[in-house]
């Protein structure tokens, strides 16, 4: 979840290093630090923010032709500086003396950092990390190769990782590695880059390599190689394919907006109409949006599974009243972390459908790899970044075209997986013959019209500002919504604990009088998602529960649901009912909900505490 950014060029890198950190601040902000080639290695570090180690930088005129950067999520050590990252190895002015930044988790550190303290090597941070940089050094007195000592080190080391290495004796050069967690190179015309993200490099590069499971690479301003190391030994070099980016830089800007958040929220009927785009042209939906092979695996697929953590798991759960009640096909949806570790029954038929807006959180990957262990023989993968590594270990794919998602709060992930998910279950529907041509070209035309009716919801920001006031005030809070509405209510908890710390949790309505009721007075708001459809009635019923025991309602409500405002029962309508589409509609105004008690409340929403975006350790 950590951040990393390398550089050697035939100027001074300090510049792009703190910009690629400042790009990277979202996988994780505990603390930033850097380290650069300059009579030695000269390394700052702060448990504050980027901008922060931008003064330091400032003010000790640091500069160098070469360095490593890291920005941190905390693991193993609380933040401090001393845990935080570039960590030596080394005594300064050897041979052995170097400085690495990693992002992961070794598993094995305990039994590694007993091994090298036997070996005379002092600890100093209570990280995993200098576990890495110990064992290089030690493997570093065997070889001149810093690359070979490398690929002898990770051959150690039980975990993801994403590294870079340099020597301060050999300060032309850099070494990065990767196993289980991101990292690409950038090729530039004055120097060549390394970092977690594309987005750090584009203001250098837009040549990108994307590095494989065990690849090892070592980078001069002229030039790099790389070798695969997955076997634990240094095999012959490695041929990677060079990618020119398309990604826009005005996209990572945050251009109007007060937050990322705040822009991601508003950019959503543009991100589900580019998630949409090749259905708004056509006449009919084909199987081939999933891939070339997708009509032979769905005519196979008896049942679907959804692994996936967070959010996407919230989408996950949403599709399966689609796909069930829509497509007809059974469908079991996990949560990643928890599936790989119990003993599931495989079913050869089933369609394993993998959610992910990095496409690198470390749970579903390893609960895809496992499903596959286990005989599932098909997957599916539904991400929003091209290059990553669900993308490339799945037989289907379905990219969602949200654009870059920068805000720890996912919002337009949220909402294009839904989308995504949808025309998923129209298909398989349509080849079990389970929609008609008219229903087919309704639900195209419904599609079409998604984006607009977006932009319609969008329009009760006024409305949800007014709410957030007396909101901010509240302590905790119930989310109520029934059938498909349900796991929508969770996403909307979900979204108020991350950013305003406020504790929330959602429940299916029917649920309320089964103990959570007891929770229930003036000082317990209660969100409920009231859509005009066939379970309206009954959440009607479940809301006069709550008023008749003097809780304070806040319903989100369809134009023509009938629910009229009153003492403690207040109504924010949408301006249409979208039928299959309602649980897209209703996300908006849960998200403007949580930002503006968010900002009431005054905290940072796009790095809210103790979080990171993309979740790449387990």
């Amino acid at each position: 979840m950590c951040g990393i950014v390398g550089a050697v060029a035939n100027a001074n890198v300090v510049p792009m290093l703190l910009e690629g950190l400042l790009r990277l601040e979202y996988r994780g902000y505990d603390s930033a630090g850097l380290v650069v080639t300059c009579n030695g290695l000269q390394r700052l570090r702060t448990t504050d923010r980027v901008t922060e180690l931008q003064k330091l930088a400032i003010k000790q005129k640091t500069q160098g032709l070469a360095g490593i950067a890291h920005t941190r999520w905390a693991t193993h050590g609380a933040p401090s500086e001393r845990n935080a990252h570039p960590h030596f190895s080394g005594t300064v002015g050897t041979d052995t003396r170097i400085a690495i930044v990693h992002n992961g988790i070794i598993e094995n550190h305990e039994i590694m950092r007993k091994r090298l303290q036997a070996e005379g090597f002092e600890f100093i941070s209570d990280t995993d990390t200098e576990v890495i940089a110990h064992l290089i050094a030690f493997n570093l007195k065997r070889t001149a190769d810093l690359l070979k000592a490398v690929c002898e080190s990770i051959a150690e080391l039980q975990g993801a990782y994403a590294i870079a290495v340099m020597e301060e004796s050999r300060p032309e050069k850099l070494v990065v590695a990767r196993n289980g967690a991101p990292l690409l190179l950038g090729l530039g015309e004055s120097g060549n880059y390394a970092a977690s993200d594309a987005s750090a490099l584009l203001k250098v590069t837009r040549n990108m390599i994307y590095l494989e499971e065990g690849d090892v690479a070592e980078l001069t301003c002229n030039g790099y190689r790389i070798v695969n190391c997955l076997n634990g030994s240094l095999v012959q070099e490695v041929a990677r394919t060079v990618h020119e980016s398309n990604l826009a830089s005005e996209a990572i800007e945050m251009g109007p907006y007060a937050h990322f958040m705040q822009k991601e929220i508003f950019e959503q009927p543009s991100a589900v109409a580019n998630t949409l785009e090749m259905v708004f042209s056509a006449q009919s939906i084909s199987p081939n949006l999933f891939g070339s092979e997708a009509e032979k695996i769905f005519n196979k697929t008896s049942s679907i599974l959804i692994l996936a953590c967070g959010t996407s798991y919230h989408a996950g759960l949403v599709a399966r009243y689609w796909l069930e009640t829509v497509a007809g096909l059974p469908c079991n949806v996990e949560i990643a972390s928890e599936y790989r570790y119990r003993d599931p029954i495989a079913d050869p038929t089933t369609l394993v459908v993998g959610i992910s807006q990095s496409g690198e959180t470390a749970d579903t990957l390893a609960a895809m790899g496992y499903a596959k262990k286990l005989g599932h023989h098909y997957s599916l993968a539904i991400c929003n970044v091209p290059e990553s590594a669900l993308i490339r270990q799945t037989d289907l794919r379905f990219l969602t075209r949200a654009g870059p998602e920068i805000g720890v709060a996912s919002t337009k992930a949220f909402t294009t997986q839904l989308a995504s998910l949808l025309l998923l279950t129209v298909t398989l529907a349509k080849m079990r013959h389970k929609l008609s041509n008219e229903d087919e070209q309704r639900m195209i035309m419904a599609l079409r019209h998604l984006p607009v009716a977006l932009q319609h919801a969008l329009q009760v920001e006024p409305q949800v500002k007014i709410w957030a006031k007396s909101f901010a005030q509240k302590r905790h809070a119930l989310f109520l919504g029934r059938g498909v509405h349900y796991p929508v209510a969770m996403e909307g908890a979900l979204k108020l604990k991350e950013i305003s710390y406020i504790h929330a949790e959602a429940y299916a309505a029917g649920e309320l009088k089964h103990g959570p009721l007891a929770l229930v007075d003036s000082e317990m708001p209660v969100v409920a998602i009231a859509p005009n459809d066939q379970l309206l009635g009954k959440l009607k019923s479940n809301l006069q529960e709550v008023h008749a025991r003097g809780g304070e309602l806040y319903v989100f409500a369809d134009a023509d649901s009938q629910i009229e405002q009153g003492e403690n029962l207040h109504v924010i309508r949408l301006a249409e009912h979208a039928g299959l589409l309602s649980p897209i509609l209703h996300t908006i105004p849960l998200q403007l909900l949580a930002y503006h008690v968010a900002l009431e409340k005054g905290t940072d929403v796009d790095k809210p505490r103790n979080l990171a975006k993309a979740v790449t350790v387990e």
